[in-house]
């Protein structure tokens, strides 16, 4: 029998907010379909991917309705690590 071991919160916030990320691509919703959609704001969408957004099980069971998916599939292992990158740095003068 293996031992328990506990779970980091913020790794699960991170790693659920990479699934959401993950099933909206899936499904070929950008993040502005997704956030209209669920009625929240782009900003707010953009948080819970990148894991910094901790969801409400009634916003995660409204996220998976949307995205056609059960909300167990949330916590499975994302197949990513983080976002894409964002725009390069502005060149200074």
């Amino acid at each position: 029998m293996r031992p328990f071991v506990p779970s980091d919160p913020d790794q699960v916030v991170h790693n659920v907010g990479r699934r959401v990320a993950e099933l909206r691509a899936e499904r070929g919703l950008t993040q502005e379909q997704l956030a209209e959609a669920a009625g929240v704001s782009i900003k707010y969408l953009q948080r819970i991917e990148a894991g910094r957004q901790n969801l409400t099980i009634r916003s995660l069971v409204g996220f998976a309705n949307l995205l056609d998916a059960k909300p167990v599939e949330f916590f499975e292992a994302p197949a990513t690590t983080g976002g894409r990158i964002g725009r390069p740095p502005r060149a200074h003068d």
